[in-house]
C-alpha cells in the first residue's frame, strides 16, 4: 500500500474552490480534509502557494496517426510525455477503420500501439470511413464491450475519409440507441474540393490558399446539416474543432431548443486569427490546419461561447507535422506541399501548451473563471466521453490524477523547451504566467518541474462509459 498526502493546497474543481489536504492511497483519492494525519509510511507533498487541479483531459489528439502520405511526428510515447508536461493526464486519441480494416481490428491495433508507448492514460474514438451492417454491429459491440463509445466521421476530404449523409445518419441512429455519440468534422467537403481545384488551376499554390478555399460559411452549412441529421436520428452529436461564428450560431440555436449538441474549440482558434495569412511565404504552412484560422469576430464569439457554455470544452486537436523535412527522421511533413498547398499536412501541435495558454489568456485576462477553466480542460471532457468521475475531478474514489500549478510563475514558450517531436509551436516566444509544477498520474509523480519521472507504457487504457450523457 502506498500513501501520499498533498498538504496546504488550493484545490480547484469545476464547482469548488477551497484549501485542504488530499490523502492518496494506492493511486486513488482516499480522503480530503483539513490536517489529515500522516503516518510514518506516508509521503508528504507540500503544495503551499500552488493550485491543486484535476489532471487535464484532452479528448482530441492524433499520436502516430497517418493521413494520406504523412504521419504525425509525435509517437504515443513522445506525444503523451509532452501532454504530461502540459498538465494533461488522459487523452482520447483515434483508431482508424480504413478500407479493409474493421472497427474491432482498428481498436485492437490502436490499443497495441497505446500499450507500448503511452506515458499517461488513454482511450480512443474510432474514425469510421464506411458504414454497413457489420460496421454498425461492431460499433455497438465497441460501446458495450470495448469501452469505446464515440466515433468520428468526416464531412470533408472526399475520396479519402469523407462519408455521406446517409452513413452519418445510420451511425447516429444506432449509437444514439446504445449510449454512444458521433463526433463530426463539419466542413462541406465537395465544395471545398472544388474551390481547391479552381485555386490550383489559377496557379495559387501558397499556404494561404488553404484558408481561402475553406470558407467559414461551409463550416456553418455542414454544422447545420449535422445537427439536422442528429435531430432526425434522435441522437447526440459532437462537433470537433469548431472555429467559425457561422458554425457556432447553429450550435447555439439548437442548444437553446434543447437539442443535445456539444462542441469543442481549440487554443489556436482562441489566440490566432486569419490575419496571419497575409503573404505567400511558405512559413505560413505552420498555420495550415482544418478548419483554418478564422476572423477576429469569430475568435471573440468563441470566447463568449466558452463563458456561456455554448461551447463545452477546449481540446487541442494535437496533430503535429514538422516544418523542417527530415526533423528527427520524420518525412512527408509540411514541406510536402511547398508547391501545392493542398498537399501540406493539416495540423498543429498543442497538447503541451493548452493548460498554460488558456490559464494565462483566459483566467488571468478575466475571460473565464478558474472553475470554468477546470471545467473546460478536465471535467466536461471526462463527463461527455464517459470518463467521469474516475477522471476529471478531485473527489474521494477518483483516480489521483493531480496537477500542482503555480499561478504566478512566468515562462516563455519555445519549441526548444517543449517535450514532443515537433520543431515548432504557434506560441513561439510568448511569455505566459502560470506553469505546471508537478503532475501525478494515479498517485505517481511523473513530472517534477523539468524532470520526467514517468514510464514509457505506464499509461493505461481506460474503459469509457456512455458518451454524450451527464
Amino acid at each position: 500500500m502506498t500513501r501520499k498526502i498533498i498538504r496546504n493546497g488550493h484545490i480547484v474543481t469545476a464547482v469548488d474552490d477551497y484549501f485542504a489536504d488530499i490523502l492518496i492511497v494506492d493511486g486513488q483519492i482516499d480522503a480530503i480534509g483539513r490536517n489529515l494525519a500522516a503516518g510514518a509510511d506516508t509521503t508528504v507533498i507540500d503544495a503551499v502557494g500552488l493550485l491543486v487541479l484535476p489532471g487535464g483531459v484532452d479528448c482530441h489528439t492524433h499520436m502516430d496517426n497517418t493521413f494520406g502520405d504523412s504521419t504525425t511526428c509525435d509517437s504515443f510515447e513522445t506525444g503523451t510525455r509532452s501532454a504530461a508536461f502540459g498538465g494533461t493526464t488522459t487523452i482520447v486519441d483515434f483508431a482508424f477503420q480504413r478500407q479493409g480494416v474493421g472497427v474491432l481490428e482498428a481498436i485492437e491495433r490502436a490499443r497495441t500501439k497505446g500499450a507500448a508507448g503511452a506515458c499517461i492514460d488513454y482511450g480512443f474514438h474510432v474514425i469510421v470511413t464506411g458504414v454497413d451492417a457489420q460496421v454498425l454491429a461492431d460499433m455497438q459491440h465497441a460501446i458495450r464491450h470495448e469501452g469505446i463509445s464515440s466515433f468520428k466521421m468526416f464531412m470533408a476530404y472526399p475520396g479519402s475519409v469523407m462519408v455521406d449523409d446517409a452513413a452519418i445518419f445510420q451511425a447516429m441512429r444506432m449509437v444514439g440507441q446504445h449510449g454512444g455519440m458521433i463526433a463530426l468534422h463539419a466542413e462541406n467537403g465537395t465544395i471545398i474540393d472544388l474551390l481547391i481545384k479552381e485555386a490550383l488551376a489559377q496557379g495559387h499554390t501558397a499556404p494561404k490558399y488553404h484558408a481561402l478555399t475553406r470558407p467559414a460559411i461551409m463550416e456553418g452549412e455542414a454544422t447545420h446539416r449535422g445537427i439536422k441529421l442528429a435531430e432526425l436520428a434522435q441522437a447526440p452529436v459532437y462537433f470537433v474543432h469548431l472555429s467559425a461564428k457561422e458554425a457556432l450560431k447553429h450550435v447555439v440555436e439548437a442548444r437553446d431548443l434543447g437539442v443535445p449538441v456539444f462542441a469543442e474549440t481549440c487554443p489556436h482558434y482562441l489566440f490566432f486569427d486569419d490575419s496571419v495569412y497575409d503573404s505567400d511565404d511558405f512559413d505560413l504552412a505552420r498555420y495550415v490546419m482544418s478548419p483554418p484560422l478564422r476572423s477576429k469576430d469569430s475568435q471573440n464569439a468563441l470566447w463568449t461561447a466558452l463563458r456561456t457554455d455554448d461551447l463545452q470544452l477546449v481540446s487541442t486537436d494535437h496533430c503535429p507535422f514538422c516544418m523542417k523535412e527530415g526533423h528527427l527522421g520524420r518525412v512527408n511533413q509540411k514541406p510536402l506541399g511547398r508547391n501545392d498547398f493542398s498537399k501540406i499536412p493539416n495540423g498543429v501541435p498543442g497538447v503541451e501548451t493548452r493548460m498554460a495558454t488558456l490559464y494565462d489568456g483566459g483566467v488571468r485576462s478575466g475571460r473565464i473563471s478558474l472553475n470554468r477553466f477546470v471545467e473546460l480542460t478536465s471535467t466536461t471532457p471526462a463527463k461527455l466521453f464517459g470518463l467521469f468521475p474516475q477522471k476529471g475531478t478531485i473527489a474521494v474514489g477518483s483516480d489521483a490524477d493531480i496537477v500542482l500549478f503555480d499561478p504566478g510563475e512566468e515562462h516563455v514558450i519555445t519549441a526548444k523547451n517543449q517535450h514532443g517531436n515537433c520543431d515548432f509551436t504557434l506560441f513561439e516566444g510568448k511569455r505566459v504566467t502560470g506553469k505546471v509544477r508537478q503532475v501525478m498520474l494515479r498517485g505517481e509523480l511523473i513530472v517534477d518541474s523539468d524532470r520526467w519521472l514517468g514510464e514509457v507504457g505506464g499509461g493505461r487504457f481506460v474503459f469509457r462509459g456512455e458518451s454524450g450523457g451527464w
